[in-house]
């Protein structure tokens, strides 16, 4: 960890003294001491700092960092010289030890293609003495601190001419065989880079933002909550400062679902006076106060919508409906000037008019857009509202790849007790009555209780197609010893429990499935959950990944998320392998599908049912009659706008 009360708690473990320590041995093995609690001593009494080693970790960077600026702060010059081998060395690390030192660091990669790349040593300059700390540790909080590791200290004096042939090699490597780490070079491999899976386990957290800081004072032991920027926060919280700096009063932050876009906010917020946070859903607001009041905790929190409309708070969470109406954008509510930073969770809503209400009122320092899913139904470019600055991006795949989310099982299940070709398909949709006449069938909810009892989970989302689809499966669930609820909005049933009460008790284990209609698709923070069950015929590619987002989160103890999709030959179902190898689908790749060629992210597996890949073929045989899917596109975009579509409507909102 990174805080001064920990670092004087290893420093404690090992020794009173730092210099008696030094003086006691050179050969540092992690039994009696720590590597870090010596080169501390040496930071302190050093005149410039060289250090190579083959990869840095966050942990290890959090843990020096301070260490390394007091020493710039009394003018040290400081080179570090790491590699790119095997992709372990995290971009996080990078950016955040440039982030804090800025240009008084020359950073560098080791830029030899196809040569590995081992060496860790720590060379501190001095007037009187130089010395070198030379074996096995690299700059990650175990390697500095808990693990085994090896090192030995000498100085110049005592050994000179090994001292001289250590430093004329690091001066060799890094002015010949190395780049220096710019912007460019920092962007280029955090897109290219994955993390290794021998070391995913290293991160795996409590939840997705906690970790436990255990404080070592004698005999007591202490577990205190620390909340810091990690992995992709990192990234984009550099990006952010650095899109400011560029002149930008607004950005978009696109990110995957459970990477952490709210406490990024948060973060970010903190060096502005007063913020406003705007969603469209109240479960969101409330977490979202959770969540900054985390970080900002001597900050008010004020909430606008229903009965509360606080308006003198440092920190402001208001529901969209209502702060977008006419009759509070006032200045007897709030100034345009009101808020220095403006947040718009959920950006993928904020063409409609209540945002744009608010958009055109409000005139803060910052606006600071957020989404998981950019891409809308009806086309609508949500990249304008923050005039194309793109600050970051972290796509579902590339989450997972660098084990900021945890990695996914998909099983397609192939479900005969439905034809959907019986089944009337207008605007888009397939009628709800009829589907919901065919889903309701004892048949097709023993397939999804037997598939949910054999894959196993504590901690279950399934998405329903209606209502009564949600209540007869958490009854049927319930009759066979499986704690469900239901959970929609509107008029309540005898299976049904309110939002927040059913997520409680699905977080305390006092439930094992939520079934649920459209109410969990974003917005909802629940680590555990451990599966996810597809209900209902899938045909937005939107849908399907914000649902496929709830469970992916980390969470102590959960390796990966269980997804049980249960196919039929409902129209486009053969998209779905597109959707899992995260590319966007069209009709003409579908006909040449393979899904046994499906491009995955690191970790994950997908397994079709073999009939449904035969159902897959076969759907992708047939040429489907260009008038018809013209008139199809017609009649959905004309039911969405509730007008006759126009040339250019067509043009612009047709797929």
């Amino acid at each position: 960890m990174n805080t001064e009360q920990l670092k004087r708690d290893l420093l404690h473990k090992t020794s009173k003294n730092i210099d008696d320590t030094i003086r006691f041995a050179n050969a540092i093995t992690g039994e009696s001491d720590y590597l870090y609690t010596r080169i501390k001593a040496s930071i302190k009494r050093a005149e410039s700092i060289d250090i190579i080693v083959s990869f840095l970790m966050e942990s290890g960077v959090k843990l020096l960092l301070k260490d390394l600026q007091d020493a710039i702060a009394r003018g040290v010059q400081i080179r570090l010289l790491t590699g790119n081998y095997l992709h372990i060395t995290e971009p996080s690390a990078l950016y955040l030890i440039r982030e804090a030192l800025g240009d008084k660091l020359d950073l560098r990669l080791y830029n030899v293609p196809n040569k590995s790349f081992h060496p860790k040593a720590y060379l501190f300059h001095g007037k009187v003495d130089s010395e070198i700390y030379i074996g096995s540790s690299n700059i990650s909080r175990g390697a500095l601190t808990r693990s085994v590791e090896w090192n030995y200290r000498f100085t110049k004096s005592s050994n000179e001419a090994d001292f001289n042939h250590f430093y004329h090699t690091f001066e060799d490597l890094f002015e010949h065989h190395a780049i220096v780490v710019t912007d460019e070079v920092l962007t280029d491999y955090s897109k290219r880079w994955t993390k290794p899976r021998l070391f995913s386990k290293e991160q795996s957290g409590l939840d997705e933002m906690q970790e436990a800081q255990t404080i070592l004072d004698g005999d007591k032991r202490e577990v205190i909550p620390l909340y810091e920027p990690r992995g992709a926060q990192i990234e984009a919280l550099y990006a952010l400062k650095h899109t400011r700096e560029e002149g930008w009063d607004r950005g978009i932050v696109v990110a995957a679902t459970g990477i952490g876009k709210t406490y990024l906010a948060a973060f970010d917020s903190r060096g502005y006076k007063r913020t406003l946070f705007v969603a469209h859903r109240e479960e969101i607001l409330k977490q979202a106060a959770e969540s900054f009041k985390k970080i900002r905790p001597k900050d008010e929190e004020g909430f606008f919508y229903n009965s509360r409309k606080d308006t003198d708070k440092e920190m402001t969470f208001a529901l969209v409906q209502t702060l977008g109406k006419k009759g509070y954008l006032q200045e007897e509510y709030f100034k345009p000037d009101a808020f220095d930073y403006i947040v718009i969770d959920e950006c993928h809503h904020a063409t409609a008019k209540n945002y744009e209400a608010i958009r055109n009122y409000f005139k803060p320092k910052f606006w600071l857009f957020l989404t998981a899913t950019p891409t809308r139904m009806d086309n609508a470019d949500i990249f304008e509202l923050a005039h194309y600055n793109t600050v970051y991006e972290v796509t579902l795949q590339e989450a997972i790849n660098k084990d900021f989310l945890v990695p996914f099982r998909y099983y397609g299940v192939y479900d005969d007790t439905i034809n959907y070709e019986e089944i009337a398909y207008k605007n888009g949709k397939y009628e709800q009555n009829s589907l919901d006449a065919r889903l309701m069938v004892e048949k097709r909810a023993d397939l999804v209780l037997k598939h949910y009892l054999k894959y196993g989970s504590k901690c279950a989302m399934g998405f329903c197609s209606s209502k009564a689809h949600a209540e007869y499966m958490a009854q049927y669930f319930n009759n066979h010893g499986v704690k469900a609820v239901a959970v929609y909005s509107g008029d309540q049933g005898a299976m049904s429990m309110e939002r927040s009460e059913a997520l409680n008790k699905l977080t305390k284990g006092e439930l094992q499935v939520i079934f649920s209609v459209d109410m969990f698709n974003e917005g909802v923070d629940v680590p555990s959950i451990d599966m996810v069950l597809f209900l209902r015929p899938t045909e937005s590619p939107i849908v399907f990944l914000q649902q496929l987002g709830r469970g992916l989160r980390k969470f102590k103890g959960k390796d990966y998320l269980t997804i049980l999709d249960f196919i039929g030959n409902y129209r486009k179902a053969n998209m779905m392998p597109f959707l899992l190898g995260m590319k966007t689908y069209t009709e003409r790749e579908m006909r040449k599908l393979n899904p046994q060629n499906i491009s995955l992210p690191e970790g994950c597996l997908v397994d079709f049912d073999f009939r449904l890949i035969d159902l897959f073929k076969e759907m992708g045989k047939k040429q489907r009659d260009l008038r018809a899917c013209i008139v199809d596109e017609y009649e959905s975009i004309r039911e969405e706008s509730s007008i006759r579509p126009t040339r250019m409507q067509l043009y612009t909102h047709m797929e």
